[in-house]
């Protein structure tokens, strides 16, 4: 689920696009987004997508099963577009037409930016993970009704 989208309610093409990347990426992985914590790493998977691209090591997010049907560079550029389409800001993703031209190598790809979700999820595990030290972390979720 896009940011905009669960932080307030705002859906748009970019919100599919964010979904598109996430589809992307749960399918060179085969696993899915939701509720993953890959061992010892406390982890989403897009967030674990983009520490193996900032570590080179792309490929390694890859199932093993459908390793040898894909080339390695179709492969490291589907998770780049996959990155892309996921950017928290709707403005640093692209639409779904330049998508396609970039699956098609038919178009240069952007550097993805540093999702924000990744320094939310560090700092609650470092807070977590302090030892001798007396703090929490609370989390609220407000629900407002609407008539429609």
């Amino acid at each position: 689920m896009s940011l905009e989208y669960a932080m307030g309610g705002t859906f748009s093409e970019k919100s599919d696009v964010y979904s598109f990347g996430v589809l992307l990426l749960e399918i060179i992985s085969s696993k899915k987004n939701t509720n993953l914590d890959y061992p010892g790493q406390h982890l989403n998977l897009l967030a674990y997508a983009w520490h193996l691209w900032c570590e080179g090591r792309g490929l390694d997010l890859m199932d093993v099963a459908i390793a040898n049907a894909f080339s390695a560079l179709e492969v490291m550029r589907c998770i780049q577009v996959g990155l892309l389409c996921t950017q928290d800001h709707t403005i640093d993703r692209p639409n779904m037409s330049a998508v396609v031209l970039m699956l098609n190598g038919e178009s240069e790809l952007s550097p993805p930016k540093q999702p924000a979700y990744i320094f939310q999820r560090l700092l609650a595990h470092q807070v977590q993970s302090q030892e001798g030290s007396i703090r929490s972390m609370n989390t609220i979720t407000i629900t407002t009704v609407g008539g429609r």
